[in-house]
């Protein structure tokens, strides 16, 4: 086992402490319907999905994406994404593993690529608001971009340092991002990614929330 020495976590939302496979499914099949492509199932999602996400929804539409075309699926993508949302629940051990984590007497943030307008009621939906010292969404109304950039900007809100911190995230991004920064990471085979697509990257895998914390030791 690899183990991580870290005093503070950043986690992402969407596939890792949010289960929402099957409403990001749903969501894609909406676009893909729109475009007059067949549905696809989860397995055959994870193949395609990566970042940025306009170039994957490319390789699934098999066609260029206009600024419009791109600005349609997100939307398509989105509003169905909304209105299946609150069938959504929260991963195993969750909060379990946050709560111990903080009660610890260690700190907690959340950094999601999701629209910051809808991430925050959500979480606070959820009862989870005052587990994190910080909250950051997607600022705007378009996604689908690199989370590095914005990893940067909420590390350095929180005057963390790179080396102190794990991000516990479900996509290939997440460890890229890390990495880029000079963070440690952690993926949880619970999203949008294949398991073999995300071991490629050398960082730990794990099948669960509760799982990928025993790679964590307190720094």
């Amino acid at each position: 086992m690899s183990i991580v020495r870290a005093s503070h976590v950043v986690w992402d939302w969407n596939g890792t402490l949010l289960h929402d496979n099957e409403v990001v499914l749903a969501a894609v099949n909406e676009v893909g319907a729109e475009f007059g492509r067949p549905p696809l199932r989860w397995e055959e999602w994870q193949q395609f999905y990566s970042r940025p996400v306009r170039a994957c929804y490319e390789r699934v539409l098999e066609r260029s994406l206009s600024d419009a075309d791109w600005a349609r699926v997100d939307r398509l993508y989105h509003d169905k994404y909304d209105a299946l949302l609150h069938t959504s629940v929260l991963a195993p051990g969750v909060p379990e593993e946050l709560v111990a984590w903080r009660e610890g007497g260690r700190t907690q943030s959340l950094l999601s690529m999701w629209f910051h307008t809808q991430l925050v009621p959500t979480i606070a939906g959820h009862g989870l608001t005052d587990l994190f010292q910080r909250v950051d969404g997607l600022p705007g109304d378009l996604g689908g971009e690199s989370k590095t950039e914005h990893l940067v900007r909420h590390l350095k809100a929180q005057n963390l340092e790179p080396a102190d911190v794990v991000l516990i995230g479900d996509v290939v991004d997440d460890a890229l991002a890390a990495q880029a920064v000079g963070a440690p990471c952690i993926l949880v085979a619970t999203g949008a990614m294949t398991r073999t697509a995300l071991e490629a990257t050398g960082v730990p895998v794990a099948d669960t929330i509760t799982e990928a914390m025993r790679y964590v030791v307190p720094a």
